[in-house]
């Protein structure tokens, strides 16, 4: 829906309210008309049902307006002597709409000082419940969201197994744009196949101001562009749901290319506009390397791979196991294999020839070698050729929404004949640090600035799932932060000593409360 299509459903949705509760305010001692006036008639029914006023911006915030309408139909009721376990049933099961009932054929009575406190703990339970997941929603919509990492695609930055927190201040909290979600899940309900949202009505987009922006080398939450997950709750055979963006799958990237660069790969390193890129100390880029060995002296790879922490495939090809194949390795690993008897040499894998399967899909380029490609900028105009035209194709027509015909050597947008194209927003280019095991913008391209979800700023628990008991905990990297100069550094001791702090300080306070007593 455009933001026209929200105002005249906004208008709507004003109409009905006045319709419903024009009586029900002059019962209450005001003006029918203030049930017409948009966001001065939320202020004035808080009045009226003896709640906050702030209440009202509440009515507003996507997800959670989706809780507080049903909290405040029943609580109108109530203020009008409806408050029967019938009342709130037909309340909240015609959505609001016996109100109208209420309104135009009961008679009126405005119970002003009536008890806003529940009047039995099953009532109490469920109002404190509301509460919680309505402030819950609005932490992990506008504030800090958990993540879990999945994948080996930062591994030695992030590992399989850590559970962080992502911060959405840091690039500017992005309004939910599904609007009729589950609050807290993402794309499906939890131990279903169900999808946790509707796809309509969708807002447009909106970002709140940022703290930063994204700079080069940022470990980035985002959503993944070209997510259509197939079989999602469908069977098997059927077309794949196409996702809102918001519900589109989460991904965690490093952006090693901002809008207004030109990026090249060149033999598995990435260049910006021409130098390199220096990546920062706690990055520890892998790739795939062969290690041939002379065959005769004797090697303790269980301790090798220990001491270079190795968690990703590793093995021999054939039975001569002269040569053994890594999937991921940094440099200093390999430069520790090299020093290694009975190793002769330490190769490092590094694509040659085309494949189709590299953005932009022209068979051009493969993993270690591509570019140089232009990274979108917002307000930036490019030219609009069959050589270009497959770069900028999808953020045309499905990133930013217009319609593209090919009428010869003619491009058609909107209708219109086009020679150039100008961005409407910012894009970025993310790829993995284990270049060899990450599936990142090399093979689906840019991701687009309302895709971006956050910034990791903190690990607090970290799990390894092939340890055993306590061990499973990898205590090191517990409350460390993703971020900073230098090797992680955690801060979980500090963190226990403050608690111990915490809870000494509160015994001796209320031992004293008592003695004063």
């Amino acid at each position: 829906m455009t933001f026209y299509s929200w105002f005249v459903f906004f208008l709507a949705v004003q109409i009905i309210h006045f319709l419903g509760t024009w009586k029900l305010y002059q019962a209450a001692g005001r003006k029918s008309w203030e049930a017409a006036i948009p966001v001065y008639n939320s202020i004035v029914l808080m009045k009226i049902i003896g709640r906050p006023t702030w209440w009202t911006l509440l009515l507003f915030i996507p997800i959670i307006n989706l809780i507080m309408f049903p909290v405040i139909w029943v609580e109108t009721l109530r203020t009008f002597g409806k408050k029967s376990t019938l009342d709130t049933i037909l309340g909240l099961f015609t959505l609001g709409f016996y109100i109208y009932v209420v309104n135009y054929t009961q008679k009126l009575e405005y119970n002003k000082d009536r008890k806003l406190t529940p009047e039995n703990k099953t009532a109490d339970t469920v109002s404190s419940l509301l509460f919680a997941i309505i402030v819950a929603t609005l932490v992990h919509t506008y504030v800090v969201q958990p993540y879990t990492i999945p994948t080996s695609s930062l591994e030695k930055s992030l590992l399989i197994g850590d559970f962080l927190f992502v911060s959405k201040l840091n690039y500017g909290p992005r309004v939910p744009m599904t609007t009729v979600a589950l609050p807290m899940v993402h794309d499906s309900i939890p131990l279903t196949k169900t999808k946790s949202y509707l796809s309509w009505p969708q807002l447009p987009y909106l970002r709140l101001p940022a703290l930063q922006k994204i700079n080069r080398c940022d470990i980035v939450v985002f959503n993944w562009p070209v997510d259509t997950v197939h079989y999602f709750f469908e069977p098997k055979g059927r077309p794949g749901v196409i996702k809102p963006i918001d519900k589109k799958s989460n991904y965690v990237k490093r952006c090693v290319g901002i809008p207004g660069d030109s990026l090249s790969i060149k033999d598995g390193y990435v260049f910006i506009n021409g130098k390199k890129l220096v990546l920062p100390e706690r990055a520890k880029p892998q790739y795939s390397y062969a290690v041939a060995l002379d065959g005769k002296t004797p090697i303790d790879f269980e301790t090798i791979f220990k001491e270079l922490d190795i968690t990703d495939p590793a093995g021999f090809r054939t039975e001569k196991r002269d040569t053994l194949y890594l999937g991921s390795l940094t440099e200093a690993g390999a430069e520790r294999f090299k020093h290694t008897p009975g190793v002769t040499a330490v190769i490092r894998k590094i694509d040659t020839g085309n494949n189709n399967d590299i953005f932009p899909h022209i068979n051009k380029w493969n993993q270690d070698n591509m570019g140089p490609i232009y990274i979108p900028e917002a307000g930036k105009t490019v030219a609009l050729t069959n050589e270009s035209l497959p770069f900028y194709k999808e953020i045309i027509t499905n990133y930013e929404g217009n319609t593209l015909e090919l009428q010869g050597s003619k491009f058609i947008i909107n209708g219109k004949p086009a020679t150039t194209y100008t961005f409407k927003q910012n894009y970025y280019w993310m790829m993995g640090d284990n270049r060899h095991n990450s599936e990142d913008s090399r093979y689906w391209g840019y991701v687009p600035e309302d895709h971006i979800v956050g910034k990791p700023v903190f690990i607090w628990m970290s799990w390894d799932t092939n340890g055993k008991g306590i061990n499973k905990i990898r205590w090191n990297r517990v409350f460390t932060t993703v971020d900073g100069e230098g090797q992680p550094q955690s801060y979980f001791k500090y963190f226990l000593i403050l608690l111990a702090i915490y809870f000494v300080g509160d015994f001796i306070w209320k031992k004293r409360r008592e003695n004063k007593a």
